[in-house]
């Protein structure tokens, strides 16, 4: 799902109260990492929000979403149309793999996973590319494999066209107009325990985000 001219996808208003497993010392596991921006931070919590507690993250964040469809398009009043592919079916199939989803560990940062993730970020800032591969040729776990030994599994979720935090992973949740659902099977996968991310510009699309994840890392 790509927002037209590059918005961001519309926010939801949280409700309150928070439940239990979204308490500040469960999910902001990136509080001390001082090599993240407090944007990137802001978005480990929120990838620990809907891995912690899915059902309710839907509940919340995306059922809220479903007046908004009219076709193709999203639209919510004030805010950038949104252009789809799939419409409300893929917002409908996500919410429907969140409700029976299994809670699993919040990810923590790793920084040399942040730096794999910033390799392809930057590459991409200047070639206006797009996908896993970078200019140089380089994979996913090339990148990763520079600065550390990843373990059990590794993958990377790549983002277009969103800046904040739960635009990102919303969009990556839903996964319009990918039939695999990779990018939410990553987010939601119990074998990764650690995260490296970053957020930065690129020439087409106007904001980018790159996650790196692994089972472990050293």
């Amino acid at each position: 799902m790509r927002p037209i001219r590059g918005a961001a996808t519309p926010t939801p208003k949280p409700l309150e109260p928070l439940p239990p497993r979204w308490r500040r010392d469960i999910i902001d596991t990136a509080a001390g990492a001082g090599y993240l921006s407090e944007s990137e931070r802001r978005l480990i919590a929120e990838i620990n929000r809907v891995r912690t507690d899915p059902r309710e993250y839907a509940q919340r964040f995306l059922v809220p979403l479903r007046p908004y469809y009219h076709g193709a398009l999203m639209e919510r009043p004030g805010e950038t149309t949104v252009a789809t592919r799939e419409g409300i079916g893929a917002l409908d199939a996500c919410i429907k793999d969140l409700q029976r989803a299994t809670p699993v560990p919040p990810l923590s940062p790793k920084k040399g996973l942040t730096l794999a993730a910033r390799d392809l970020a930057r590459d991409q800032a200047k070639t206006g590319a797009m996908g896993h591969t970078a200019s140089d040729g380089s994979t996913d776990v090339d990148r990763i494999n520079r600065y550390g030994r990843w373990d059990i599994s590794a993958g990377e979720n790549i983002d277009y066209g969103h800046q904040d935090a739960r635009g990102i992973v919303i969009s990556l949740l839903i996964d319009d107009g990918v039939p695999s659902r990779g990018h939410r099977r990553n987010l939601l996968d119990a074998a990764f325990r650690f995260v490296g991310l970053c957020i930065g510009p690129h020439p087409v699309y106007g904001h980018m985000c790159v996650m790196d994840f692994a089972g472990s890392y050293r």
